[in-house]
């Protein structure tokens, strides 16, 4: 629970933070993609909606399956962050390609919020053998 709390905050300040500080995500949006302003926009409130849904149990399982489409939504801006290394001197090249492990992590992670209570109960060792 305290693994969901995390996320779900993190979830929630990240969202909260694209209104916050707009440019930053205008400068990391890949040129190709329309609209830049509204897709950063409507990525923060999918982000705070989803990190509070993550906490109510009878959402919580949708709430991860929207945040892992979500991440996957916003891997190419990771992507074109480490292939153009040279736009965000403010970060070290190697920051930006760890970065793209660390999304992949991050999905995996949420991944284990898709799963049914009973599922999740009966990978836990069962301490009656």
């Amino acid at each position: 629970m305290f693994l969901k709390w995390i996320l779900a905050i993190g979830f929630v300040l990240a969202g909260i933070n694209h209104f916050i500080n707009t440019p930053f995500y205008l400068k990391i949006m890949p040129p190709v993609l329309p609209a830049p302003v509204f897709l950063i926009y409507l990525s923060g409130v999918f982000e705070i909606i989803l990190g509070v849904m993550l906490l109510i149990p009878k959402f919580s399982r949708i709430a991860a399956w929207g945040l892992i489409a979500l991440l996957v939504a916003v891997f190419p801006a990771n992507i074109y962050m480490a292939m153009n290394t040279r736009l965000f001197p403010e970060f070290s090249p190697a920051a930006l390609y760890l970065r793209l492990p660390l999304q992949i992590a991050l999905i995996v992670l949420v991944f284990w919020f898709t799963k049914r209570k009973e599922e999740t109960e009966s990978e836990k060792p069962n301490s009656d053998k």
